[in-house]
């Protein structure tokens, strides 16, 4: 394991049609699904962005 990314790790619950769905787009990219839901937590905006924007 690359230790740059080797700084926490998650477990999540996810629903049937959710793990699916996560399932089909990894598959139709060909991307992980680390690499997904890495890049979805990345464009979350946080309170101190939205403040930064004003």
């Amino acid at each position: 394991m690359n230790k740059k990314w080797a700084v926490k790790r998650f477990t999540i619950n996810l629903a049937s049609e959710e793990a699916q769905k996560l399932e089909q787009y990894c598959s139709t990219t060909g991307r992980p699904a680390t690499d997904v839901i890495r890049e979805l937590i990345r464009s979350l905006s946080t309170n101190e962005e939205k403040l930064s924007q004003k």
